[in-house]
């Protein structure tokens, strides 16, 4: 029998291993989740997240299909951790400053690196898995050599990072992204600040060597994890304030998809189903892995087939306004593009088009529009509208 990739991107394998998991979605995932069994043992999750990310496969797609197997109740675990995602999609991109402040501790970060030898040398040892906690230099070899962590064990990584080691949040989380398979800036971000206590204030997480010892079937014993957070000091959150306003398509007017590792899957939606397209493009620049590859890829494939219109490589967003020109279109149509390096762009290639006389515009889902509102606050206020929420999306 043929089997899925063991972290599927394209579209094909993400229903493949949909498939494969979706039996295990109710109780068995409730009471395996949290496990960690090693290197090509991670079957008691989803592992559908770096198809998640690219949205090659939907959330809805996958609630759908696990509600479908157990019902909302049995399958309320694996659905919460599907709302988690979402949830910090949304919360960034009620307070877009925080990523900003990010990016701003993380160069501050690496410029300490050059003046300070011990904490420069602390950082090596860190990235190198050489601390000797032999569960955080196991899981940072692993990072390296898979580009995955099991989730419960990247908390352990950030915490170890943060308290015990004393090493800024900032580089952890930047080290963190440059590897992963799945990495999303909202989740990366914003997990290793509720680890660190500033997404929850003064809430940190600390990593429990007799907790990594029983929840990784004894395969580690970590000694010397600190018992006390310090929590590093930074302002407060700003409030949530709606989300960008973005130009949707215009039905009327043919225009070129660009496809972006935001969202690879734009053949799937109902949106661009209407619009009279005349080519397909993705940006070489923005495959920064092979999963970024991959999906992209992929997305322009099912899009060409869909639309029956040219796909096309191009070298970088500055070659949008010349593809869309040459199709003869005016307007460009793509995904939502949520805080993150794309977006830091977006003002630049924006008025590069304008300047051309090309319109820019986005298409945000229905699944972020319906549950983003509920993501202000905590996740708990989320998680209580749940069951409402399926219903509207249903």
């Amino acid at each position: 029998m043929a089997s899925a990739p063991t972290f599927p991107v394209t579209r094909a394998d993400a229903l493949f291993r949909l498939a494969q998991f979706v039996p295990l979605a109710g109780a068995a995932y409730a009471k395996g989740r949290n496990f960690d069994c090693g290197p090509g043992q991670h079957d008691r999750v989803s592992r559908l997240s770096a198809a998640l990310r690219r949205r090659t496969i939907s959330e809805g797609e996958v609630v759908q299909a696990v509600r479908a197997e157990h019902g909302p109740e049995a399958a309320a675990s694996f659905i919460s951790e599907v709302f988690w995602r979402t949830y910090w999609k949304g919360w960034l991109e009620q307070r877009p400053a925080i990523w900003t402040r990010y990016l701003a501790g993380r160069d501050a970060a690496r410029q300490a690196l050059l003046r300070d030898p011990d904490l420069a040398g602390r950082h090596g040892d860190a990235v190198a898995g050489h601390t000797g906690i032999d569960a955080f230099d196991h899981w940072m070899g692993e990072l390296g050599e898979t580009g995955y962590l099991h989730n419960w064990a990247r908390m352990q990584v950030a915490s170890i990072w943060i308290f015990t080691l004393g090493l800024p949040w900032e580089l952890g989380a930047a080290h963190m992204l440059d590897r992963l398979r799945d990495g999303d800036p909202a989740s990366n971000t914003l997990s290793w600040r509720w680890v660190a206590g500033l997404h929850t204030a003064g809430k940190a997480y600390l990593a429990d060597g007799v907790r990594i010892a029983a929840m990784t079937g004894g395969r580690f014993a970590p000694q010397g994890l600190a018992t006390q957070a310090t929590i590093p000091v930074e302002a407060a959150a700003p409030p949530a304030a709606p989300w960008r306003t973005v130009t949707p398509p215009d039905p009327a007017v043919p225009a070129l998809a660009w496809i972006t590792p935001e969202d690879a899957g734009l053949e799937q939606e109902a949106t661009f189903a209407a619009l009279p397209l005349r080519g397909v493009v993705a940006c070489r620049s923005h495959a920064l892995n092979e999963a970024d590859r991959a999906a992209l890829t992929d997305g322009l494939a099912r899009a060409a087939d869909r639309w029956q219109v040219p796909a096309q490589w191009i070298d970088s967003p500055t070659d949008l306004g010349d593809a869309a020109q040459a199709a003869g279109t005016r307007q460009i149509v793509t995904g939502y593009i949520p805080a993150g390096p794309l977006a830091d762009a977006l003002p630049t290639i924006r008025a590069t088009l304008q300047a051309s006389g090309l319109g820019l515009a986005e298409h945000l889902r229905h699944w972020d529009k319906t549950v983003w509102p509920h993501c202000r606050r905590g996740f708990f206020a989320l998680k209580q509208e749940i069951p409402a929420l399926l219903k509207q999306l249903a």
